[in-house]
């Protein structure tokens, strides 16, 4: 959808990621969810009015169950010096029928031990690459090495239709040893279609 913002479908509920207002570059269109998750405040990753429902909105860390969906958020921050610079973030791993969604918001240091304890098994990595603002895509790269999931999203990276100055997706693609990649209007995955080795999927915006 644009920056960091997904719409994802289960079998119970729908749930979508740090929603962008309409000034973002971006459409965000009219939707509708039964969970909002937003990684920080900043109004391109917060539009929660922007989503009717009304959603159960999830705007910080903690253990949440919302229509069969397990949603752990843990700390994290903006910036790589403890939120001195950019303040907090929070990440989201969701349990959607068996499969394991990680939202990393706008992340700005690489993810520590500890968390990628916590959250365990990750199927899908939702990962900023653009850098500036977030992670770089060496550091995402880094991120991905650590963390193993079985598909990786790339996501906050700089689009024609982008008001933002970010780093483009070929310079991640290039960190990954990856040639360009066709976008996919969607994705369909469910824990039995999951590859056995690990995808770069991109998403079109």
């Amino acid at each position: 959808m644009g920056l960091a913002c997904f719409r994802i479908r289960g079998s119970q509920a729908v749930i979508i990621n740090d929603p962008f207002p309409p000034d973002s570059g971006y459409t965000l269109g009219k939707q509708t969810a039964d969970i909002v998750t937003v990684s920080h405040q900043h109004p391109s990753h917060s539009y929660v009015e922007g989503v009717s429902g009304p959603p159960r909105v999830i705007r910080g860390p903690g253990e949440y169950e919302i229509s069969s969906v397990l949603i752990l958020g843990q700390r994290t921050y903006h910036d790589a010096v403890k939120g001195q610079s950019r303040g907090k973030n929070t990440i989201y791993l969701m349990e959607v029928d068996g499969v394991a969604v990680c939202h990393l918001g706008d992340i700005g240091h690489v993810i520590g031990d500890e968390q990628i304890e916590a959250m365990g098994k990750v199927d899908i990595l939702l990962i900023p690459v653009g850098g500036v603002s977030t992670i770089t895509a060496a550091m995402a790269a880094e991120t991905i090495r650590k963390v193993e999931p079985k598909i990786v999203i790339p996501m906050h990276y700089q689009t024609p239709g982008s008001t933002r100055e970010l780093e483009p997706l070929e310079t991640f693609l290039k960190e990954m040893g990856q040639s360009a990649i066709e976008p996919k209007p969607k994705l369909n995955v469910n824990k039995n279609n999951l590859p056995l080795t690990m995808q770069v999927v991109v998403l079109a915006i």
